[in-house]
């Protein structure tokens, strides 16, 4: 690598590669490096994403894109099936990627504008003068050297261990965090133009089983359930064992991934001297659904936008380069956010009696878009004793 840049991007998921990709574009020196040896592997999401949330960055190709995705599909812990049709899905349909050639490609893109991508290549050390970020040492291939930037953008992960050495506090609560398992399985019966979510606590505790369609009769069936319910016996891979076995018991597995993804409010800042953090590193994930593609996208845009002006400014303080944190805070991304935590932090205690409920009752809205807001809102307007139930959440309306 070289030994100085005007941008150093610290992981190359979607959030770091759109960074790089835009620094570039705007003309500045950037490198990339991720840890890994092959960008996009292991893959560590169930890979939906939005159709129109995708396509604000990009045209959709179908070489990276497994399932186009008209409905949604939610099963109560009763069994009850509630379909969500196109004209009432929103932005819950969509794409399942295949986020090995998707990462890639975001990745070549980058390479293509002007960034230096390093892989099998990480950051073991910030460079810190005074206070203030400046650059990383980088071990690749054995031997470890100083690479100086402007700027540094961690997009780490969920893990965001260089954040966490430039002194910023990335703890997860144990009850923040979804610890989840996936199997790629073939060889079973599912709609595959659909999202499947199934809930209930005997089920998926604090959380949901998936079934993102890959392809004719394959798919991504995974589960995400609170850190504090998993322990011996109950662990996310013995939850899921059950419910493959009572629902897809001829499936073939030919892959599994597991992980952690959070589900806690966004870092307090998002900034530092130097530094600028994106994506799950930033705690952005949805604390509601874990979905994190489109939010690592744009906060790894904004962030490189930001830095641009502040490196042309001369002056990569945190002060600086706030208005990349109020922006994001302030966009509909982070007003979702803030209010999808504490909504989901009513729904998840909730007993599958009243899930059951909620469900039944949902299916039988007349919603034009379905959302979140727009359930909970249609909810207190049909059935005046559901007011009382959702009045710790009726305030975010």
């Amino acid at each position: 690598m070289k030994p100085e840049y005007d941008l150093l991007v610290i992981g190359g998921g979607p959030g770091g590669a759109l960074a790089a990709r835009t620094a570039a574009e705007k003309g500045l020196s950037v490198g990339l490096v991720e840890k890994r040896p092959a960008i996009g592997v292991p893959v560590r999401c169930a890979e939906g994403v939005g159709r129109d949330l995708l396509e604000e960055f990009m045209d959709p190709d179908p070489a990276w894109i497994s399932a186009e995705i008209d409905r949604a599909v939610l099963v109560a812990p009763d069994g009850f099936r509630m379909a969500l049709e196109p004209s009432m899905a929103g932005s819950e349909v969509g794409y399942v990627l295949d986020r090995k050639r998707f990462d890639r490609e975001l990745v070549m893109q980058a390479a293509a504008a002007g960034a230096e991508i390093q892989v099998k290549t990480r950051a073991v050390a910030p460079i810190m003068e005074n206070g203030t970020v400046a650059g990383a040492r980088i071990e690749q291939n054995g031997q470890i050297q100083d690479v100086r930037a402007k700027v540094v953008i961690a997009a780490d992960g969920v893990e965001s261990k260089f954040a966490r050495w430039c002194g910023v506090d990335t703890a997860v609560p144990l009850g923040d965090i979804e610890t989840c398992v996936q199997y790629l399985m073939t060889g079973i019966e599912i709609d595959d133009a659909a999202t499947v979510f199934h809930l209930g606590n005997e089920i998926a505790p604090e959380g949901y089983v998936w079934i993102f369609p890959k392809g004719p009769k394959t798919a991504n069936v995974g589960i995400g359930i609170s850190g504090r319910k998993s322990r011996d016996g109950s662990r996310p891979i013995d939850y899921l064992n059950r419910f493959v076995k009572s629902h897809f018991p001829e499936g073939r597995v030919v892959e599994w991934i597991m992980g952690g993804v959070s589900v806690c409010p966004p870092l307090e800042k998002t900034v530092a001297d130097g530094m600028v953090i994106v994506g799950d590193a930033a705690r952005v994930s949805d604390p509601l659904t874990g979905g994190g593609i489109y939010n690592a996208m744009y906060t790894g845009r904004l962030a490189a936008q930001v830095a641009a002006d502040a490196i042309a400014k001369g002056d990569v303080s945190a002060n600086a380069m706030m208005p990349y944190d109020t922006t994001w805070r302030a966009s509909k991304l982070g007003k979702s956010l803030d209010r999808n935590y504490r909504i989901k932090e009513y729904f998840i205690h909730l007993p599958d009696a009243k899930l059951n409920r909620l469900v039944h009752s949902i299916s039988r809205l007349d919603l034009t878009k379905f959302s979140t807001l727009e359930i909970i809102k249609e909810l207190i307007r049909h059935d005046p004793t559901l007011l009382l139930e959702l009045r710790a959440i009726r305030d975010l309306l």
